[in-house]
């Protein structure tokens, strides 16, 4: 299977004042990453509030980012559900509208607690699009689902036929680079974790990474890997601690799916409210955000339309 080079945005879901999904800003969402440097999206994730949304609203937002996709931009599905037969459902449908590929997290409930659980929860859904490339999007701080990497690529090998790799986010470099090496690079592994993309690099060998502040900030990640590539170590360096910085500022107002989803307003597209149950930002905090977030000149770094 291909292995994805550069980076892929994890996209925001729009939504209008009273809660309605948005599909009007697709468009113009798409166009902006692939001038940024990003080479496609991963919709309906943790960053698109994906579990929030009807199994509906997944799929014409899965419709909607396929016709709006540029050329030679990727749109990987996420499709995981606490209902497998959902799950099998959406990655059918994301099969028959043309998206690239296809993508799952272990479930919130119920928990999952033995890579056999995983393996036959990817397997169902796998199969429901098996043309399509199947990623496990590895983020136990969401789902509990604690488990080895390393032994679930062995024991997806030879049974999932469209098991493509693993999207990591997690904290442990070592592992990370432990799936990268098993069966001599088989498997892709995408990395998840936008603050640390540059030691991934330097000890992981990572060629390809899913983020989440890519959405406003993709101009300075893809910097990193256009620097490491051409041996410019203290440029990759200046582009990862920068990266960090915002990545502080957006920790101080809960995070990228309500603090970043709101920069995307203060940057020219204003992508609506978050969903209930998250905290929407108020309007004195995107004020002291925007005055933090200029403090360190992310306005003339951030990502352009």
């Amino acid at each position: 299977m291909e292995k994805i080079k550069g980076l892929i945005d994890a996209p925001f879901t729009p939504f209008y004042p009273n809660g309605d999904v948005n599909y009007e800003p697709i468009p113009a969402y798409a166009a902006m990453l692939k001038k940024n440097g990003l080479k496609g999206v991963f919709i309906n994730g943790s960053s698109g509030e994906g579990y929030m949304l009807t199994d509906e609203e997944r799929k014409r937002l899965a419709e909607a980012w396929v016709k709006a996709a540029p050329e030679d931009f990727k749109v990987i599905v996420h499709v995981g559900s606490c209902c497998v037969r959902a799950s099998r459902d959406l990655a059918r449908h994301a099969a028959e509208i043309g998206a690239w590929g296809i993508g799952a997290m272990a479930p919130p409930f119920p928990k999952i607690g033995r890579v056999e659980e995983l393996v036959k929860y990817i397997e169902e859904i796998a199969a429901g699009a098996p043309e399509l490339p199947f990623y496990y999007y590895h983020i136990p701080a969401f789902n509990g689902a604690y488990l080895p990497m390393v032994e679930l690529l062995a024991a997806v090998d030879g049974r999932v036929p469209n098991f493509a790799g693993i999207k990591y986010t997690f904290e442990s470099l070592y592992e990370y680079n432990q799936c990268r090496l098993y069966g001599g690079g088989k498997f892709d592994m995408l990395h998840g974790q936008d603050e640390t993309i540059l030691p991934c690099l330097a000890m992981g060998g990572a060629r390809g990474g899913i983020g989440g502040t890519t959405n406003y900030n993709g101009r300075e990640l893809t910097a990193i890997i256009d620097a490491w590539d051409r041996g410019d170590l203290e440029a990759a360096r200046d582009h990862q601690n920068f990266s960090q910085e915002v990545i502080n500022v957006i920790c101080r107002y809960r995070g990228n799916i309500v603090g970043g989803k709101r920069i995307m307003k203060l940057i020219g597209l204003d992508l609506g409210p978050n969903r209930t149950p998250f905290r929407n930002v108020t309007p004195e905090e995107e004020s002291a955000m925007k005055s933090e977030l200029e403090a360190i000149g992310f306005f003339e770094r951030c990502n352009k339309f």
